[in-house]
């Protein structure tokens, strides 16, 4: 279970360099333009997952910047949007190598921003959650460049291990 969560930290840090390269060839217009998705345009949607990472890892490590919202933008320019994941992607790298069975089976027990109460659940269930939550709104901000007419952008897993991944089969 360690190998797969570590495996999915590399992705994740691959799929987020992929589709911010992507984002680099928008104009400042189309970056921030709402297309319609859940947060509406390209900054916002990676602004939210770099938000939730956030949170997710403070609940985690008790460490870093929590945002109190999901809808934080906590940064203007792309570039500094850029280098902020880039940074997020290594401390999750970092902090997923140094996990062991007892920490993926701990009960978690934190409160959603969106909802009152208390939440506990096992550490592995909810990491499966951060990456998978990766996943959904990158494939958002994929959409995002579709409409907007530019090059698709290969985000699958399988290309990951085939390539830069190829350590993880």
């Amino acid at each position: 279970m360690l190998r797969h969560f570590q495996m999915f930290a590399d992705y994740n840090r691959w799929a987020n360099h992929c589709i911010y390269e992507a984002c680099s060839a928008l104009t400042e217009d189309e970056y921030h333009r709402d297309m319609g998705a859940f947060f509406g345009s390209a900054h916002k949607t990676l602004s939210h997952l770099l938000t939730a990472d956030r949170i997710w890892l403070k609940r985690f490590t008790g460490i870093g910047d929590a945002p109190a919202s999901l809808n934080a933008e906590p940064f203007e320019s792309f570039e500094a949007l850029r280098a902020a994941r880039e940074s997020e992607d290594q401390r999750i790298i970092d902090w997923v190598d140094n996990l062991t069975p007892d920490h993926l089976s701990a009960i978690i027990s934190y409160s959603p921003i969106t909802m009152p109460g208390k939440i506990e659940q096992p550490l592995a269930s909810l990491l499966a959650h951060v990456f998978n939550h990766q996943t959904h709104h990158r494939g958002q901000v994929h959409t995002i460049l579709t409409a907007l007419g530019k090059p698709s952008v290969v985000l699958d897993l399988v290309y990951f291990q085939r390539g830069e991944g190829a350590r993880w089969q």
